[in-house]
């Protein structure tokens, strides 16, 4: 998977791609990320790239005029290659686990990363196919934003994680409870020492019978669902 980023702060991202999981599927070239600073692409020689917005109101604009050449600048790189192109906005559907599957799916996606009031109406509307939001809170950019949805998205990437395994029922799994298919957190885990004070491994755990294990952790994810997301059990 190729992502690129369109921001105004490229220094922002040189750290998180050199440590952990995702400077491990840059490594395998499992995900190549390209940069581009939007400022470059501004027309006038102070490096204009926000303006007041039209109609009057408080904060400024990100300009269209400089967010459209930088994103054709970088579709140039896909030679007929199709890109998904997503504005991080407060506006945006809410970014889920489920959305996250589907976006590793797609070989190519364009991250614009928003700043100052807002972008110019003309761009949202036209030159990009989706908005994303990580949540219902205000951000001073999309950089932070686009950091999350990267690392959710790569480590759905084949091969990324090294065990399939961690990726079979972890929070957010989709498990079929009764006759429904329900979203549900992921069941407690536990590591040596099995005693820590007074403070014991559930016995099951220890038992070696994989049946019983696998029953336990369904209703314990059940248990922990109940109690900290009810609202996963509701929709």
């Amino acid at each position: 998977m190729r992502v690129d980023i369109l921001t105004l702060f490229t220094d922002y991202f040189k750290t998180p791609f050199n440590s952990s999981i995702l400077k491990r599927a840059v490594n395998k070239k499992l995900l190549e990320i390209g940069l581009t600073d939007i400022r470059d692409f501004a027309a006038d020689k102070h490096g204009t790239v926000d303006d007041k917005p039209f109609g009057g109101g408080s904060g400024m604009i990100m300009k269209v005029d400089v967010l459209v050449p930088a994103l054709e600048q970088v579709l140039k790189f896909g030679e007929g290659q199709k890109a998904h192109k997503i504005l991080l906005s407060p506006k945006g559907a809410i970014f889920n686990q489920k959305k996250a599957k589907s976006l590793a799916k797609k070989d190519w996606l364009i991250l614009i990363c928003g700043h100052y009031e807002g972008v110019d109406g003309r761009f949202v509307d036209n030159f990009i196919d989706e908005e994303i939001s990580i949540g219902d809170y205000i951000l001073t950019g999309g950089e932070p934003a686009a950091l999350v949805l990267i690392d959710t998205v790569a480590r759905l990437i084949p091969k990324v994680l090294g065990d399939k395994e961690s990726l079979k029922f972890e929070t957010f799994t989709r498990v079929k409870s009764g006759d429904r298919i329900q979203t549900i957190l992921e069941y407690p885990q536990y590591t040596r020492p099995a005693k820590f004070r007074s403070l014991l491994v559930p016995k099951v755990l220890l038992s070696g019978d994989h049946k019983k294990i696998e029953k336990w952790r369904i209703k314990e994810a059940l248990k922990e669902t109940r109690k900290k997301r009810p609202d996963l059990l509701k929709s």
